[in-house]
């Protein structure tokens, strides 16, 4: 989603509702952003009290309704909220993963375990904005349902009830 994101929200703004302004278009960059660095706060300590997959599943959760806001969004607040959901989701989920991968190796070996799911995290976020603005260059755009993205949506929100 965030690689999608990058690359298709700046064009949806400025040609689909109408936005000039760079700071406005760029606003569900930073509605993410502070959303994910305040949840991250509390999630971790969290996570210590309540474990570890209850709040990845809940951070899957925000996640499930962020492609249906921004296919449908009516107005430009439609993509804040669903950037505000998805800085919930990558606070929740992502930070989540990285600390469980930690718990899992162990102290000696946390750089080699953050280092690649850094890796692994940083090159599908390219990978998939390279394919989004494809698919956008191709149609011009369009806020049509991707099959790739719905169908990443589905297998995350199966995945914690298939482990």
């Amino acid at each position: 989603m965030v690689g999608l994101e990058r690359t298709v929200l700046p064009l949806l703004g400025e040609q689909e509702f109408g936005l000039s302004s760079k700071t406005a278009i760029t606003s569900f960059i930073v509605s993410f952003g502070v959303t994910k660095a305040v949840i991250n706060l509390v999630a971790a300590r969290a996570s210590d009290r309540l474990g570890r997959k209850p709040i990845l599943v809940v951070g899957w959760l925000f996640a499930l309704p962020v492609p249906f806001l921004i296919i449908y969004a009516p107005a430009w607040w439609w993509i804040d909220l669903a950037n505000i959901l998805l800085g919930a989701n990558q606070a929740m989920a992502w930070s989540m993963t990285v600390i469980m991968k930690v718990d899992l190796v162990g102290p000696k070996r946390r750089g080699l375990a953050l280092g690649l799911n850094e890796f692994a995290g940083y090159f599908a976020v390219g990978v998939m904005s390279w394919v989004t603005g494809y698919i956008a260059a191709q149609t011009r755009y369009g806020r049509s349902p991707s099959i790739l993205e719905l169908s990443s949506r589905l297998s995350a929100s199966l995945s914690p009830f298939c482990s």
